[in-house]
């Protein structure tokens, strides 16, 4: 069964083809970080006008690349949420016409369930039950995980979350948008222990994330010392060693607490090299594992949305003609299909 996926929700159209025995056949990305760049962040309705104008051609790429036709294509598996809500419909609209007029299945896909099932494209999946860290520009979630659409969530950001921190403290530093790569590049220049950052909301119990003070702990910071690379360096390091450490911290506790030993780490953040090593040291020495998705499934792409569709489908999930998106939809409230196992 061959699925084409769309993902719309924010900055990156993505599109590809999974096949339920081949794996991916197709894999398409176009980035508007340029087109955003002039303004700091994402302009909603510059992202809905570049998903109309790049949409369908990436899917047209998709199927040459996979030596297909639409009428290879079995289903067709869309981003319905969360996100922005022109750029959702703008893939949803196109996913449902699509899906109807090949008279294939459609699928509405949760952004971060393809996200947290992100890693199970690589060579070695994880097998359920596990832990989730999914942590991106929009999202700090830590999540149990028992099988597709089993989902309980153990913790999540009470204010900002861990990428959306990585981008405000870079623009305090005066870097470019995207600011959460530039900073961590910057931070890998930075001596530890210069500065002393907080690691928030680690002294008590529980699995929730706060990382709206620390930005402020940086902002206090970078307004008191010199304007040299290396102290420019050296506060990104300090800053990022702090959200790495507070991820760890979380993570751990979440293991501990439902006594799993495997953790998938999926969203854009999840791509962080210094997060990544942490994770895979700490794991080692819990006799544990970590799965991550490969550095171009970290972001927003269409091979997680096709590969989540296809196993909602399998399960024997699709939607009506009505086109539906959720700017607001949180994970816990995803259904399990009926058929799943």
């Amino acid at each position: 069964m061959r699925v084409l996926g769309i993902e719309t929700s924010c900055d990156e159209t993505g599109i590809a083809i999974y096949d339920t025995e081949q794996g991916l056949l197709a894999h398409q990305l176009y980035s508007q970080v340029k087109l955003h760049a002039d303004y700091g962040g994402v302009v909603p309705e510059l992202a809905s006008r570049d998903h109309v104008r790049k949409t369908l051609p990436l899917i047209q790429a998709a199927l040459s690349e996979a030596e297909l036709t639409s009428a290879d294509i079995d289903a067709v598996a869309y981003t319905a949420g969360p996100g922005l809500v022109g750029a959702l419909l703008v893939g949803a609209c196109i996913g449902r016409s699509l899906a109807f007029g090949w008279q294939v299945p459609a699928i509405a896909v949760h952004h971060m369930e393809g996200h947290l099932l992100a890693p199970m494209l690589e060579d070695n999946p994880p097998a359920f039950p596990f832990i989730a860290l999914l942590v991106s520009g929009g999202h700090t979630q830590l999540v149990r995980v028992d099988g597709i659409g089993k989902y309980e969530l153990l913790g999540e950001s009470v204010d900002d979350a861990a990428g959306e921190a990585f981008d405000k403290t870079a623009k305090l530093m005066g870097l470019d948008y995207p600011g959460g790569p530039r900073l961590a590049a910057l931070a890998d220049g930075g001596q530890p222990g210069v500065y002393k950052f907080p690691r928030p909301m680690t002294d008590r119990p529980g699995l929730d994330f706060s990382f709206s003070g620390l930005k402020t702990f940086a902002a206090n910071t970078i307004a008191a010392a010199d304007a040299s690379e290396q102290t420019r360096a050296d506060i990104a390091r300090a800053f990022q060693d702090a959200v790495v450490d507070t991820l760890v911290i979380k993570c751990r506790r979440a293991l501990e607490a439902t006594g799993l030993k495997r953790l998938v780490v999926a969203g854009g953040v999840s791509a962080n090299k210094a997060l990544r090593e942490q994770l895979q040291a700490f794991t080692r020495q819990i006799g544990g594992q970590v799965y991550f998705p490969r550095p171009e499934f970290c972001t927003d792409n269409g091979a997680m949305i096709a590969f989540a569709g296809a196993q909602r489908l399998l399960a024997g999930e699709q939607v009506d003609i009505v086109i539906r998106t959720f700017p607001r939809w949180p994970l816990e409230q995803l259904q399990t299909p009926a058929n799943a196992d």
